[in-house]
């Protein structure tokens, strides 16, 4: 597998590493694409020497900035023939965080590194995985878009680049849930996009897992003890990164495309009903996902506004 190419961003901690230390495993040629250099280097040098897999490569990249995925992506698109596979892993979500904050761009850091930033890596890296014989694109989503079963619950479009900044009550617990629901949006109309080149775009629901001690000392006290608490339970990253490897590699998921898939390996359905009882097993089931994510109107609203805010 040393000809097959896969991105991965955020590989150097949690799910992320766990797929890099996966695609590795299974002689893929791996792009590590990272922020934090310095820990990256390690983590790349960990997974080259328990893998003998000398194809672990480190790329900068700040998916957070359009100023470094361009850089990033032209420099990828320089140095390698073609892409096969493409995980939108990383994610910003700062558990206690309650300072509105901004990217590079001056744009609500949460849509920046969980929405804007995968559009704009698939759509420049698009004519390198149309070379592919198979390529694929999976984003991380989560559970959190569970939230959109509550019929008030809508994605603040008007508080995206902080204009009711200080006015309004923020909550970046609520803005990583909009911004995930935002990319579940954006893959169902990516896919369409890119279905004439071949490129199927998929997205997982991650369920709990285990997080990395990066993750957990970024947070605020209280959801610091939380979390190793919540870690007692949780699964370990290596099973998610099962469920990458397959969705990206197997026949099953071959022709897929357009999907919202569960940590079952299951394809995700859009509610019928979102009202009593109903709700409730929507809620705590994994089979549907809130009806939200197919409203046409909706996902025009975000697909234009990603095109807007990504243009040079």
């Amino acid at each position: 597998m040393k000809d097959k190419i896969v991105i991965i961003t955020g590989a150097n901690s949690g799910i992320g590493k766990a797929a890099a230390l996966k695609f590795a495993t299974e002689g893929y040629r791996v792009i590590m694409a990272c922020r934090n250099m310095r820990i990256s280097e390690a983590v790349q040098q960990e997974i080259i020497e328990t893998t003998k897999n000398i194809n672990v490569d480190l790329m900068e990249l700040d998916v957070s900035s359009f100023a470094s995925i361009r850089t990033f992506c032209a420099a990828f698109n320089a140095k390698y023939p073609c892409l096969d596979i493409l995980i939108n892993n990383a994610a910003y979500l700062n558990h206690g965080e309650k300072e509105y904050k901004l990217s590079p761009e001056h744009i609500e850091l949460s849509f920046a590194t969980n929405t804007f930033g995968p559009f704009l890596m698939t759509r420049l890296l698009a004519d390198h995985l149309a070379k592919s014989q198979d390529p694929r694109v999976l984003n991380a989503c989560t559970t959190n878009i569970k939230n959109f079963f509550d019929p008030k619950r809508k994605i603040e479009f008007d508080n995206l680049q902080g204009e009711m900044r200080g006015t309004r009550p923020y909550s970046t617990y609520k803005m990583y849930g909009d911004s995930k629901m935002a990319l579940l949006m954006l893959t169902f109309k990516m896919a369409e996009e890119f279905k004439s080149m071949g490129i199927k775009v998929n997205a997982l629901q991650i369920n709990r897992v285990k997080l990395s001690k990066e993750t957990i000392k970024k947070m605020h006290s209280f959801w610091k003890v939380f979390a190793w608490a919540q870690n007692l339970t949780n699964p370990l990253p290596s099973g998610m990164a099962d469920t990458y490897f397959h969705i990206c590699t197997s026949d099953e998921f071959k022709n897929v495309t357009g999907q919202l898939i569960n940590h079952k390996r299951e394809i995700v359905q859009p509610s019928t009903t979102e009202k009593g009882f109903t709700q409730l097993k929507n809620i705590f089931g994994s089979s549907s996902y809130p009806s939200y994510a197919t409203n046409p109107q909706n996902i025009e609203q975000i697909w234009s506004l990603s095109t807007t805010l990504t243009e040079e």
